[in-house]
């Protein structure tokens, strides 16, 4: 995740002001209201038209539907503090996709820090690169000063509300304290008992890069002005700070008996609309009381589009606490989430990473049903002019691209293959929006981004591609995310992509119906590019360059995960896939977290639940150099939210698949976990998926389609299964062979898939067979 310079584009800066990023529309949003879906379809609990008509001869029992028995099952998956955190990977976090706040002793002192950061809070001056020049900026935080020494707490992190609650034990008393964000505002409530008193200092930090820590600013920078404060006539306090590039920062305060609440903003390039929108968002909120109510219906209504239970307590809660993590951190109105997502602390990449970072934070809203969280795709679709700038200038008719790192506006020039370049990075962040695509399949994400897009990704490929003595079509040089040698010819990375892009630029057209006029070229490509670069150990890094020493990168893989190019599927390439992971784990040195995840994942493809948890776990154990930390987030020479992030992925890769076409259930569990629940699992082609395993075995699957795609289901179960639509009658199917059934499931209709008797339809949490600690501080 090193940084390079850039250089500033000829594209203008959009205007940023509170929560508008763009012009972006809930309706313009994947899964929303453009999405083909039916108007009317058969609810996740069996009801629906069928049902209501009173044809249904099943119904499944969600035992997850009223306030009571979420509120009890997410109880189960709080976090807990015992102690006071003194690290930002100890302590609770709070965020509502913008804004957001972790918890934890002011350094030195007995005070409680909770930090104030911003997602949209950036610099503005592109020559100075990313890591500088369009940086995430610091905004300053708030401490809670006790008159006494504090000997203990006792905290709950709430995920049902999403809420901070607890108590401060000090030497004069107890402080008594409640926290949330919403609507771009923190709001903390404090009452003090016995000799205690609730004192409240705002410390704004200085608006420079927080890569100050590995290096020095680049020749030419000039710090921003200092801040100023002022007080409003309500009492309102604000801290602003003007930027040399253009735009402002400010902060937003009041502290009104019990409540505090904060609220911060950015405006750019206008140099005054944040001091005003942020008086409005504190004047709006009221109270923590008023706020709450409407934060905590926002939530309630969030965790019920899915339900996933599992008897590994802590992997479980881990699972839970991701859901709110991402939650927390990015909706698709918002920006882009950069590594350390809105919690910005001190670190050399305090920008958005393109090369591994940003794919891996978004594959869990899939499988979790949640399209309103993917700002990735919001932010390619309204990035696309810079991305045309991000390529040099004599490509740039035809082409887009963008670097290894960049701002929210995806502002970072691309170099060219043929120097060694790292130039496959937006074609693989447009598989992440082909995933969102394919998961809602709303045609309008696919004509208005990734196609659009992608052709222009693709054709900055083409300019390069050249023929060889063999025949072939071979790639000059480019980099291998994060291999440290000389950029070979025929980099695996970039040749994987390339197949991909290409593959699913024809598949586009046809579902768009354009007759493009490189579409022959495109076939051209895949009938001639030149095979994958591999030896007697698998895939190597590209031509004439082994994969030979430890890569914490699986960027030499991207063909086995996660484009299942080769997959398991294919018997010819099992003997490959297998002896290439374990080449690339057999080299010890190099591995971090997500190195474990993205094995467990590719394990999880051959169907090995076993060897995927085993690899899964390592992520998990203390004694490893970079493990999972106690508050769920993860750090290497800095704060990455993207690990943690991938793991429930991983275990996602273990519940269900649905990659080639067809739905997999319960492809890869570990044997030790006999009873799983899944309901409403959202697969490719826009499926809901519920299934439950009990002693081992597969009881039951339902399947909702909400937009008509073809269905092919390997469905895990014994013997020959029953296939009932929702009206009674059975559903017309083909036995595709290997235990895969093709179904012809109309859109808006549910089919139930058992074996033998019909089992009880219920969807309920699972008993908990491996207990284990709360995450926190328990």
């Amino acid at each position: 995740m090193t940084s390079q310079s850039g250089k500033r584009s000829p594209v203008p800066r959009r205007t940023v002001l509170g929560t508008a990023l763009g012009t972006a529309t809930a309706a313009a949003l994947p899964g929303t209201a453009h999405a083909e879906q039916p108007a009317q379809t058969a609810r996740g609990d069996g009801t629906g038209p069928a049902a209501e008509a009173g044809r249904s001869p099943w119904t499944l029992h969600d035992t997850m539907t009223g306030d009571g028995a979420w509120e009890r099952f997410l109880r189960d998956q709080d976090l807990l503090w015992a102690r006071l955190p003194t690290l930002w990977y100890e302590g609770p976090f709070l965020g509502d996709g913008l804004l957001g706040s972790m918890i934890y002793q002011e350094p030195g002192t007995h005070q409680v820090r909770f930090t104030v950061q911003h997602g949209r809070v950036q610099d503005h001056r592109p020559e100075f690169g990313s890591g500088w020049g369009t940086c995430r900026l610091p905004v300053g935080h708030l401490t809670l000063e006790p008159a006494g020494t504090v000997t203990a707490v006792d905290w709950r992190l709430s995920l049902w509300n999403a809420e901070l609650t607890g108590t401060v034990t000090t030497t004069a008393g107890t402080l008594t304290l409640a926290a949330l964000i919403h609507d771009e505002v923190l709001a903390v409530r404090v009452t003090a008992d016995g000799g205690e008193q609730v004192v409240w200092t705002f410390h704004p930090e200085e608006a420079v890069s927080p890569r100050r820590i590995s290096e020095a600013p680049p020749a030419g920078y000039t710090p921003h002005p200092p801040w100023t404060t002022r007080t409003a006539s309500d009492g309102t306090r604000q801290v602003l700070q003007s930027l040399t590039g253009g735009g402002q920062t400010a902060t937003a305060y009041r502290h009104t008996g019990d409540d505090l609440l904060l609220s911060v903003g950015h405006s750019s390039p206008s140099g005054t609309a944040a001091e005003a929108a942020t008086l409005r968002s504190v004047r709006r909120a009221a109270s923590y009381t008023a706020l709450r109510r409407r934060h905590t219906r926002w939530w309630h209504d969030f965790y019920r589009k899915s339900f996933v239970s599992f008897p590994d307590q802590r992997l479980q809660s881990f699972h839970w606490i991701q859901l709110y993590k991402v939650a927390s951190a990015s909706r698709a109105n918002g920006p882009v989430m950069a590594t350390s997502g809105p919690w910005l602390e001190p670190t050399p990449w305090p920008a958005v990473w393109w090369n591994l970072n940003v794919q891996l934070e978004y594959w869990l809203i899939h499988g979790f049903n949640h399209p309103e969280l993917d700002s990735l795709a919001t932010t390619l679709r309204q990035s696309q002019e810079q991305l045309m700038a991000n390529v040099p200038a004599p490509y740039r008719s035809d082409s887009s691209g963008i670097g290894r790192s960049s701002d929210m506006f995806a502002d970072r020039g691309v170099g060219e293959p043929g120097t060694g370049a790292e130039t496959g990075d937006l074609t693989w962040a447009l598989h992440n929006v082909w995933l969102s695509y394919r998961h809602s399949m709303d045609k309008s994400l696919l004509r208005d981004t990734v196609f659009p897009v992608l052709r222009r990704a693709v054709n900055y490929y083409l300019h390069f591609l050249t023929p060889g003595s063999d025949g072939r079509l071979h790639l000059p040089s480019t980099l291998s995310p994060e291999y440290p040698v000389v950029p070979p010819q025929d980099t695996n990375y970039d040749l994987a992509l390339i197949r991909w892009g290409c593959r699913t630029l024809v598949e586009s057209a046809r579902l768009l119906g354009i007759d493009d006029e490189l579409l022959p070229r495109w076939q051209e490509v895949l009938a001639r590019l030149t095979p994958y670069p591999v030896d007697e150990n698998g895939f190597m890094i590209g031509a004439g360059t082994p994969y030979a020493q430890s890569h914490r990168h699986y960027s030499h893989l991207l063909m086995v995960y996660p484009l299942y190019l080769v997959n398991w599927d294919q018997p010819a390439s099992r003997d490959l896939i297998a002896k290439s992971v374990a080449h690339w784990h057999a080299l010890t040195g190099a591995h971090r977290g997500y190195s474990y995840t993205g094995a467990a994942s590719m394990y999880a493809m051959t169907g090995d639940g076993d060897t995927a948890i085993t690899y899964l776990r390592k992520f998990f154990d203390p004694a490893g150099r970079f493990p999972c930390r106690a508050n769920t987030h993860y750090t290497e020479a800095g704060p990455v939210i993207e690990t943690p992030l991938s793991a429930s992925q991983s275990l996602h890769d273990m519940f269900c698949q649905s990659w080639g076409g067809v739905i997999r259930v319960f492809p890869a569990v570990p044997s030790a976990w006999a009873d799983v629940t899944l309901h409403n699992f959202r697969a490719q082609g826009a499926f809901l998926v519920s299934a439950v395993r009990r002693a081992g075995t597969t009881r039951f699957i339902r399947i909702r389609s909400l937009a008509g795609e073809p269905l092919a289901l390997r469905h895990g179960l014994g013997g020959t299964p029953t296939v009932l639509l929702d009206d009674g009658t059975p559903a017309r199917t083909r036995d595709l062979g290997e235990g895969t059934l093709a179904i012809d499931l109309p859109r808006g209709r549910e089919v139930l898939v058992h074996s033998g008797s019909r089992p009880a339809l219920v969807i309920a949490p699972v008993t908990v067979s491996e207990p284990g600690p709360a995450w926190g501080l328990p």
